[in-house]
């Protein structure tokens, strides 16, 4: 591998910035700077570089392959100033044999030095991202290698079920004393069950992920904007006794017990000759249908503006001109109704799993497949253990690429360049 550097904090002024290289070469550049390289532990060095004076710095080595990117790693904890980290950056810069690192490379030296799976890295970008404490969790989690352990355990019982099968195939013209049947379909039922149930807790985890969507709908002028205001905090929306202000979704991002909900201001639903607010009707319609919590706002003695779901908050809005359930002007329900939105995402947060992405779902829906598939041709072709093997080995190849043992490459650029270049 090359030797490369980089910059691992955020470029702007700060106490301390850090600078890590990492490869073969990283404590010969190191040695560049600094003489002798210090040991395994933190050291005050003076950084020169023919003969100029660069900084004073805290300096850390990282002998391969016990860090994290597996090969040897040097740190470089200098003053935080522009002036100093350009300075530095320059004279690395200069030296034979080290490079700048792209975006996301140190990580993927970790991946291809079996430091890290596919999926620690993706949850090492969700935990660089994560921006509440539920996403931090989840990040964590699956950082710590659950998927990976997970996938592992399933992988070894079906590893177990082809060894029984292929025994069996190898000695069929013999007498077999043990029917390897039974213990084949309880080992593959086993898997279907944890796959099933990985899969269905994908589908809350990716909403921790990318955050969960509220839609605040009703009729023209009945206080959705209003209501966003007080839910923000601040005046995001326009609020107007006219009614169609609103043409297009307003969206405002939130923290709700950790968990990330972004509200949703929707056009008022009517029937309109003007073909703005039209287009804006439609948008708020499919926005509305797409999130995944919906607040019906309606005035008293009115009826909704859409049909009413079996999960959709229904309340009756301005409370403080007439009877209501909520009131954006004066502040009354609002408690109430944050902490029944908190309550209804939480429920559903709860469910999830350990896979959290779009790929780790398909993969994991591949193998249900493939292992349906098996478990049938059991039932009714218990002789085809030639086929049985084939559709059980593509069962594991969906477990293999679900942790990047094989067939990544079509995913690995896309992964690392949404990774910071000191990442």
């Amino acid at each position: 591998m090359d030797t490369i550097f980089a910059p691992a904090t955020a470029r702007g002024k700060s106490g301390v910035s850090v600078i890590r290289i990492s490869g073969p070469e990283a404590f010969v550049a190191l040695e560049a700077l600094c003489k002798p390289v210090p040991p395994r532990h933190a050291s005050l060095r003076r950084l020169k570089y023919e003969g100029r004076l660069l900084d004073e710095a805290v300096v850390l080595t990282f002998p391969g392959p016990n860090s994290f990117t597996g090969e040897d790693v040097a740190e470089l904890h200098v003053h935080g100033s522009l002036a100093v980290v350009d300075a530095v950056l320059r004279a690395l810069g200069e030296l034979s044999d080290i490079r700048p690192a792209e975006a996301g490379e140190f990580t993927r030296q970790a991946l291809e030095n079996d430091r890290l799976d596919l999926a620690q890295v993706e949850s090492l970008a969700d935990l660089v991202e994560a921006e509440t404490e539920r996403q931090r969790q989840q990040a964590l989690r699956v950082f710590s290698g659950a998927v990976g352990a997970q996938a592992e355990v399933w992988r070894s019982k079906l590893i177990r079920a082809v060894a029984l099968l292929e025994a069996a195939i190898d000695f069929a013209d013999e007498e077999v004393p043990t029917d390897v049947g039974p213990e084949v379909r309880e080992l593959l039922e086993d898997v279907l069950q944890g796959l099933k149930q990985a899969h269905s807790g994908s589908f809350a985890a990716e909403r921790i992920r990318e955050g969960f969507e509220v839609a605040i709908v009703g009729a023209p002028n009945v206080g959705k904007s209003t209501l966003l205001n007080v839910l923000a905090g601040r005046d995001a929306a326009i609020t107007s006794e006219i009614a169609g202000t609103t043409r297009d979704v307003i969206e405002v991002r939130m923290d709700l017990n950790g968990l990330p909900v972004t509200f949703l201001d929707t056009a008022g639903i009517r029937e309109t000759e003007d073909e703005v607010e039209a287009i804006g009707v439609d948008r708020a319609l499919a926005r509305a249908g797409g999130a995944d919590l919906r607040i019906l706002l309606h005035e008293n003695g009115e009826s909704p503006a859409i049909e009413v779901g079996e999960d959709d908050i229904v309340l009756v809005s301005k409370a403080d001109i007439g009877g209501g359930d909520i009131s954006a002007a004066t502040g009354a329900g609002i408690d109430e109704l944050v902490s029944r939105i908190t309550g209804i995402l939480e429920n559903r947060a709860s469910t999830a799993g350990v896979a959290v992405r779009e790929r780790h779902r398909i993969a994991i829906r591949s193998a249900i497949e493939g292992l349906e598939s098996v478990l049938d041709q059991l039932k009714t072709s218990p002789d085809m253990a030639e086929l049985v093997v084939s559709e059980l080995r593509s069962a594991i190849f969906a477990l293999d690429s679900l942790v990047g043992r094989i067939d990544v490459e079509n995913v690995l650029d896309e992964i690392f360049s949404s990774f910071c270049i000191g990442k």
